[in-house]
């Protein structure tokens, strides 16, 4: 029996998809800092940083859950990413105890949306190649 394995499942690929999923969570926690900025006693929040040596070769092998109705969130929608959101530690606190400083957190939002096109991008011209090499050798 021949088992196929999809482009995409290779691990470099899982990898930056990986890393564009944790943009995108990143991006939330951004955005829930800059709209917390006026709120009293709120304090920014981060995520660990993402090393690719955590998720090169990493083996997919787990219990998936299952949809069975419509509402139900796709299980590729599902992150262990969330789990890594980090109080941040800031220098600046306001009197009502506020540590979000607005310019800070909108360099990392801009940094942050740079990060996933340049993942987006590598994932991209990636796929390209191999497409490219396989339609060749046919």
């Amino acid at each position: 029996m021949v088992t196929r394995m999809a482009i995409s499942d290779l691990p470099l690929f899982q990898a930056l998809k990986s890393k564009m999923q944790w943009h995108q969570v990143r991006q939330g926690v951004l955005a829930e800092n800059v709209a917390n900025s006026d709120t009293p006693q709120f304090r920014a929040k981060e995520l660990k940083d993402f090393k690719f040596e955590d998720h090169i070769g990493r083996d997919r092998v787990g219990l998936e859950t299952a949809v069975t109705k419509v509402g139900h969130i796709n299980s590729m929608m599902r992150s262990d990413v969330g789990s890594d959101v980090v109080e941040s530690d800031m220098f600046e606190i306001t009197p009502s105890g506020n540590n979000v400083v607005l310019e800070e957190q909108m360099m990392k939002v801009t940094q942050n949306q740079m990060d996933f096109q340049a993942a987006s991008t590598l994932y991209t011209r990636g796929m390209g190649l191999i497409r490219t090499a396989l339609s060749r050798s046919a």
